[in-house]
This record gives structure tokens, C-alpha cells and sequence, in this order.
């Protein structure tokens, strides 16, 4: 009997999802989330029968984080919140870049110590007006600097199950998502 739990974070955005009934029931029981959706299916205990939660929303919101996370362009996106470093606007991760702070053709590294997001579609864009120049040779001032995180928060596209329970279609509307395949 396998009964997959969506758990929304407190602000109703998709968080996780529990695998079995067991961590739902606990969840729940224990005052860490509210049931939104019931599956038709009862457990029983000698003190206790509820219905299986089939939605979940945390009371307060748990934190995952990777530890010194790899250096990767999702990773740099993420850790600046999809900021260009030069003008400060936010983009999708499909109108950033990310720039070397000292151009590689000067043997600037490529790593977070001397990588910084910069939006990169047109010739307005940062990344066009830096072109191959220090910032300060550019007349640019970086908002933030490149740094090395010692951790970053676990993002990402929520993987979902084959079979995706209908009770839960309302909360996942507008989130990323990935259906597995099969």
C-alpha cells in the first residue's frame, strides 16, 4: 500500500514528496504539517483512524542546504538569486551568463572566486558592455562580488511520479515540475 504525499512548503509552493504513508502520518501527528487532501483510503490504530494525506503543508518552513556547494553555472545563478552583478536586475537563467570579473584572456579563473552573473541578451545588455574589459576599465560597478559559498539552498525541478494523483493537479499549476517517464 503505497500512498505518495505532495508536502508544500508553508507558502503553498511545491517542497517534496513523501514516498509511503508512514512520514505522512508522522508529519501530521506530530504537529509539523496540516493535511489539505485525503486519499479515500483509511489507516487504523487501536487509538486512531484517518484517512491518508495525500497533501501536505508544512507549518514552518525546513531548510535543505548542500554544503560547499560545486562550482556549476546553475550554481552561481542560484547562490547570486538570478541577479546580473552589474545592474541588478532579475532574469531567467536562460537571459543570464556569467562573466569573468578579470577576462580569461589576462588569466582570469574560472571559478566562483572571479564568476559573477550578468544578463546577456542584446548588445544593451552587461555582459555586451563589459566585453573584454575589467569592470573598472568598462565604467561598470559590481553590485556583488564573487565569492566562494560555504552552502546554498537545494533548488530545483520537483521529479514526480509516474502517475501524478489528481487531488494534487491544483497545487502544482504554475511550479516547475518533471514528469518520469515510462
Amino acid at each position: 500500500m503505497n500512498f505518495p504525499a505532495l508536502v508544500l512548503a508553508p507558502w503553498m509552493a511545491p517542497h517534496k514528496i513523501n514516498a509511503g504513508w508512514h512520514k505522512s502520518v508522522c508529519s501530521v501527528l506530530s504537529g509539523d504539517a496540516d493535511v489539505l487532501e485525503e486519499y479515500d483510503e483509511t489507516i487504523s490504530a487501536p487509538s486512531l483512524t484517518m484517512h491518508i494525506p495525500a497533501v501536505l503543508r508544512l507549518r514552518k518552513h525546513m531548510v535543505r542546504t548542500k554544503k560547499n556547494p560545486k562550482f556549476s553555472r546553475g550554481n552561481i545563478y542560484s547562490f547570486f538569486k538570478h541577479r546580473c552583478a552589474y545592474c541588478g536586475k532579475q532574469f531567467k537563467a536562460r537571459d543570464l551568463t556569467y562573466d569573468h570579473v578579470l577576462p580569461r584572456s589576462r588569466g582570469g579563473p574560472t571559478d566562483w572566486t572571479n564568476i559573477v552573473p550578468a544578463c546577456g541578451n542584446g548588445p544593451q545588455s552587461c555582459n555586451a558592455r563589459k566585453d573584454n574589459r575589467t569592470p573598472e576599465e568598462a565604467g561598470m560597478k559590481l553590485l556583488v562580488h564573487p565569492r566562494q559559498p560555504t552552502e546554498l539552498p537545494v533548488t530545483g525541478i520537483l521529479a514526480l511520479p509516474r502517475h501524478v494523483p489528481e487531488l494534487w493537479i491544483p497545487y502544482l499549476q504554475g511550479y516547475r515540475t518533471m514528469q518520469a517517464v515510462g
